[in-house]
C-alpha cells in the first residue's frame, strides 16, 4: 500500500493527472509488484473549473487502466493550491518482493529513465523551457514502470528501486546502506532528457536538488571533472522516474537483450562494488 500526491508540474491539466498517478503507481513497480486498486486524493480551489477537475481525473483514471488496476473512488477537499495524487494497493507474491538490499559486490547497475524532470519542469514554471524539452520530460513522467520491473525481473534483479525525490545519488545512497555496499556510477554513462543540462548550466535548479546535495554531504565523492551541471542533474529530485536495479555480472548481457526485444529503455550505469556509500566518476 503506497500513496502519494503533489501540486501541478505542468499546465495542461489531463497530463497532471497523468503525471500524477504514474508517479503514485510506481512505488508497487519498484517492489515487483502489480497494482490492484486506486482511490483518488484530490484538492481544488473552491470555484474550479469543471472542466479542469474532470481533465485531471481523466488523466489519472486512464494511467490506472493502463496498469490494468480498478479506481474505486477517492476524497476531494477545497483548498487554494491544487493537488492530485493516488492511495494504491499492489498485491506482490511475500517471496518475490524486491527490496533496495540485497546488491554485491560486482553486479552491474542499470537504470530505465533519463533525469531531469526537476529542472526542466522548473524551466518551464519560469516560462524558460521549449515546448519540445518540456513534452520530453512529460512523455517520460507518464510512462509506466510496470514493463520495466517485469523485464528487471526476469533478468534476476538482486536489488531494486524508483528513482524519485531524492535524486538518482540519494535512492543509489539508500541501495548501499540497505545492502552494505558501495555504488560507482559513471557520469558519463547516465542518460539525460534533452534540454536539462542546458537549463541546469543556466542556474535553472530546484530548491530539491539543494537539500539533496547538502543531505548526501560525505555520502557522495564526486570526481574532479564532472561539470557543475552535470552535478545538478545528477542532485536533480525526479518525478515518477526511472527504476535503478542491479544484477549479477553475468547478467548484464541479458538485460541489454531483454529490454531492447522488448523496445523499453535502459542504460548500463555503473558498478556495485566494496566499500560503503556512493562514488561518481567523470
Amino acid at each position: 500500500m503506497t500513496t502519494d500526491f503533489f501540486a501541478p508540474l505542468v499546465d495542461d491539466p489531463y497530463a497532471y493527472g497523468a503525471i500524477a498517478a504514474t508517479n503514485a503507481m510506481s512505488d508497487v513497480y519498484a517492489m515487483g509488484g502489480e497494482v490492484v486498486l486506486a482511490l483518488n486524493i484530490a484538492a481544488f480551489p473552491d470555484g474550479f473549473a469543471p472542466e479542469t477537475v474532470a481533465s485531471i481525473l481523466r488523466g489519472g483514471a486512464d494511467k490506472i487502466a493502463e496498469a490494468g488496476g480498478i479506481l474505486a473512488g477517492g476524497h476531494t477537499i477545497i483548498d487554494a493550491e491544487p493537488k492530485f495524487g493516488l492511495c494504491v494497493l499492489g498485491l506482490v507474491h511475500p517471496q518475490r518482493v524486491l527490496t533496495k538490499a540485497g546488491a554485491r559486490p560486482g553486479d552491474a547497475l542499470f537504470l530505465t529513465k533519463t533525469l531531469g524532470t526537476g529542472i526542466i519542469t522548473t524551466a518551464a514554471k519560469q516560462d524558460a523551457a521549449s515546448l519540445e524539452h518540456l513534452d520530453g520530460a512529460v512523455a517520460s513522467m507518464t510512462r509506466l514502470n510496470r514493463h520495466a520491473s517485469h523485464l528487471a525481473r526476469v533478468a534476476g534483479a538482486r536489488a531494486l528501486t524508483d528513482i524519485t525525490g531524492y535524486s538518482l545519488l540519494g535512492h543509489g545512497y539508500e541501495m548501499t546502506v540497505a545492502g552494505a555496499v558501495a555504488f560507482r556510477f559513471d557520469a558519463s554513462r547516465v542518460p539525460l532528457l534533452p534540454g536539462a543540462l542546458e537549463y541546469a548550466a543556466r542556474a535553472i535548479v530546484t530548491g530539491g536538488a539543494t537539500r539533496n546535495r547538502s543531505y548526501l554531504a560525505g555520502k557522495v565523492r564526486l570526481a574532479r571533472g564532472i561539470p557543475e551541471a552535470t552535478q545538478h542533474v545528477l542532485f536533480d529530485p525526479q518525478t515518477s522516474g526511472g527504476l535503478l536495479f542491479a544484477v549479477a555480472p553475468e547478467g548484464a548481457g541479458q538485460v541489454e537483450s531483454l529490454f531492447a526485444a522488448a523496445d523499453e529503455p535502459v542504460w548500463r550505469v555503473g558498478d556495485v562494488v566494496e566499500g560503503e556509500g556512493v562514488e561518481v566518476v567523470a
